[in-house]
């Protein structure tokens, strides 16, 4: 992929930027916090140009190859052990900066993404960067935490759209119960899950891979069987 550069070197995320006051940071029912205008409108049309072109839907690790330079910028400074540091200090989680990092990215979702789920327990915190211009007036694919497994409606707070700039970031917890209503669509969004260790980051990569394979083959009926999903739908880890 190519794509014009960034007019300058100055950084995309700022971690300064999480320490306004309209940051929301909890730690209860499980830590995590909600920043938004994270980014700055100037590098919107660079990496709108930049961000990977996917055909099918669901997460796919990231490969350097698949997106132009400014989106790679972007994820060389989410991954960057300073700025996992800072999250983590945030949250209550000490050492973010020195776990394995996995980075994978979405372009479109079906109706099968988003039932209520924790997390796999090799995960120590998810961080979530959405690229989406603008969301339509509707709750579908808008993040939700949640208190309960089998309630898309029991909420902990408002749930999040996916727009431009928005960042997210929670620590994984038995509880860490999280999900979206069904959208079958475009949703942009770059995830970086801190691991365990590497061997799990080795093993996630590789299944990863093998799904984006899969998919290729399989998408039609992928989105057919998603289709019918209910609201409420969980998959425990």
């Amino acid at each position: 992929m190519t794509a014009t550069a960034l007019p300058d070197a100055t950084p995309l995320l700022d971690a300064e930027r999480l320490r306004r006051p309209d940051v929301l940071v909890r730690h209860a029912p499980f830590a995590f916090l909600i920043a938004e205008d994270q980014l700055p409108a100037a590098a919107a049309d660079a990496l709108d140009r930049d961000f990977p072109r996917y055909r099918s839907a669901g997460f796919f690790p990231w490969e350097p190859d698949d997106c132009g330079p400014a989106v790679n910028r972007l994820i060389e400074e989410l991954t960057a052990p300073e700025f996992a540091d800072r999250i983590g200090r945030a949250l209550g989680i000490e050492g973010l900066g020195h776990r394995p990092s996995l980075v994978t990215i979405c372009r479109h979702l079906n109706r099968r993404h988003g039932t209520i789920h924790t997390d796999s327990r090799s995960k120590i915190a998810t961080a979530l960067l959405y690229l989406n211009r603008s969301w339509p007036a509707t709750s579908e694919g808008c993040l939700r935490f949640l208190n309960r497994i089998d309630d898309i409606d029991d909420l902990v707070v408002p749930e999040v759209r996916p727009v431009y700039g928005t960042f997210v970031v929670f620590g994984r917890a038995d509880n860490s119960f999280h999900g979206h209503l069904p959208h079958e669509g475009e949703r942009r969004v770059i995830q970086v899950a801190w691991l365990t260790d590497e061997s799990e980051k080795r093993r996630k990569t590789r299944r990863g891979r093998f799904s984006r394979w899969l998919k290729r083959l399989l998408g039609r009926l992928d989105r057919r069987f998603g289709a019918g999903r209910g609201p409420n739908a969980a998959h425990p880890r």
